[in-house]
């Protein structure tokens, strides 16, 4: 029963990753559009709302399901557990901008099964996304507030680059409850990304340096042909050695007679 339930999991997650994928890109584009356009006109602006919440709830139904297909549903709550709060979170309106976080996972989650093996292209990817929506975030936050210093997306963009890269000048800073969680969030994944190349680095050299010391490694094919050269060895010695018989015929012959002391 659990291997069934484990092969229908697989199975789900094969056939979702494609189109899981274009909603996270679809979320993240009709929640750019009237964070972008403020003058957007208010029918656009409530289809792109309309496409967020209905797509947002297609990620909280993937949720659900992946639980009820998973053989341990207490463990999987604990591994997926900032995915649950990240899809409950929103509920409150003040975080609705969090809503974006659930889209940034899926595409993660991606990305790191593609390009497995490539850490420059993975860390290059995520920093992109990661930077580029959370000043989407900050924007959306702080835009109407009347403390906001935030309202342009080249200032959004360039509070986001220098906050995850924990270098916080203090030129422009959120003023909002909900600008203060974006900006802990992406200070948390600016962490998190410096630890995890710091890690996949570290992993790398050491890796290096002991494949360079371990000695080589004999395979069974090696073996095999070393013993097949010392059976021929062998062969080839006993063919040039004499036999028992022809050696005692030659110590014979070479033998020198008796002479008789007697006489």
């Amino acid at each position: 029963m659990e291997s069934s339930r484990a092969v229908r999991l697989q199975r789900w997650e094969h056939r979702t990753a494609g189109p899981l994928t274009l909603l996270a890109v679809l979320f993240i584009v009709v929640y750019a559009v009237p964070v972008l356009d403020p003058d957007l006109p208010a029918t656009w602006r409530r289809v792109c709302e309309a496409v967020n919440l209905a797509v947002w709830g297609l990620f909280g139904l993937d949720y659900v399901l992946r639980l009820g297909l998973s053989t341990d549903r207490r463990r999987f709550v604990r591994d997926h557990l900032f995915d649950l709060v990240v899809l409950l979170l929103p509920m409150l309106r003040p975080l609705r901008m969090l809503r974006v976080v659930t889209a940034l996972l899926v595409l993660n989650r991606r990305a790191e099964a593609w390009t497995r093996g490539k850490l420059a292209l993975y860390v290059g990817s995520t920093t992109v996304l990661l930077v580029a929506v959370a000043a989407l975030a900050i924007l959306d936050a702080e835009r109407g507030s009347a403390d906001g210093n935030i309202s342009t997306y080249p200032q959004a963009l360039w509070w986001a680059v220098v906050t995850i890269t924990t270098v916080g000048y203090g030129d422009l800073y959120p003023s909002t409850t909900s600008g203060r969680f974006v900006a802990l969030a992406l200070m948390i994944g600016g962490i998190g990304l410096i630890g995890f190349v710091t890690g996949s680095l570290a992993t790398w050299i050491v890796e290096r340096i002991s494949t360079d010391e371990r000695p080589t490694q004999v395979t069974r094919a090696d073996l095999a042909a070393l013993v097949d050269e010392i059976t021929q060895l062998r062969a080839e010695i006993a063919e040039l050695r004499p036999s028992p018989d022809a050696r005692s015929t030659r110590l014979t012959d070479e033998t020198p007679p008796h002479s008789d002391q007697s006489r």
